[in-house]
């Protein structure tokens, strides 16, 4: 019998500590893969900084430089330039990139650091307790907002990739789920075309994926994955942001 399916090499056999319904454990699997996939993983270095993804050290099985919070790219970038032939990726919360990690997000992309960047958007922020992020809905509750997120208030839900396309250095920014079979599909192709922007020498990019936290919502998991599809994409839709990799033009000539 043909085997189809197998836990990535680049995953060490540990146990995951993320909550029920969290889709944290998603995306390092399709990280993994895509690590595989290429055949990088002697060649991969990640930067976990604080948040849910402090431990992804426990679980691929790369090496790994922990960064203080918000400067994983801070840390990804000085990396890179000393050692340009490794494969840096950051893997960070919403409330690290897009919070404390602002700056240090939007100057790699404008300067166009030959990084990878996947940005975990769960609405909150998940490890501390579930206080307001700058990608908290409005209406949403959290523990510092307990009668929702007022815009007039707290200002509007932050969309860093968005924000991100307008800088020169960006080359490639797509905005993905994981709260279902086919978001997962695409995920994993948004995720290894991000590897491959930095193969190739192209530039910056980020992939966001919008993840369950069923715990900081206080939903099920199965609500957490359909509150993703009736509400959170409708704030922040799927998609391809931006890609000026030239990769569908070149597929396209060889066709």
């Amino acid at each position: 019998m043909k085997q189809v399916f197998t836990v990535p090499k680049s995953l060490k056999p540990n146990v995951f500590h993320y909550c029920p319904g969290c889709g944290h454990s998603i995306i390092h699997r399709l990280v993994a893969q895509a690590i595989d996939d290429l055949g990088i993983q002697e060649r991969c270095i990640g930067v976990p900084p604080a948040g849910c993804a402090v431990l992804a050290y426990n679980y691929f099985d790369v090496d790994m430089g922990e960064a203080p919070h918000g400067r994983a790219l801070a840390v990804a970038t000085g990396l890179k330039r000393v050692m340009p032939d490794k494969v840096i990726f950051t893997y960070q919360g919403d409330g690290d990139i897009a919070a404390i990690g602002t700056a240090e997000t939007i100057h790699a992309a404008n300067r166009g650091e030959k990084v990878s960047a996947v940005f975990v958007n769960n609405g909150v922020y998940g490890m501390t307790g579930g206080q307001m992020a700058p990608t908290t809905l409005a209406g949403m509750a959290s523990t510092t907002t307990p009668s929702g997120r007022k815009p007039e208030r707290d200002g509007a839900p932050l969309d860093l990739t968005q924000m991100l396309a307008v800088a020169k250095g960006s080359v490639y920014l797509e905005r993905v789920a994981v709260n279902s079979p086919k978001n997962i599909m695409r995920a994993a192709k948004a995720i290894k075309k991000a590897f491959q922007v930095q193969l190739d020498g192209l530039g910056f990019a980020l992939v966001e994926v919008l993840s369950m936290c069923p715990t900081n919502w206080k939903m099920s998991p199965v609500a957490a994955a359909e509150w993703i599809d009736k509400t959170m994409s409708q704030v922040f839709p799927l998609g391809v942001i931006k890609d000026e990799t030239g990769y569908e033009a070149r597929e396209g000539k060889a066709s």
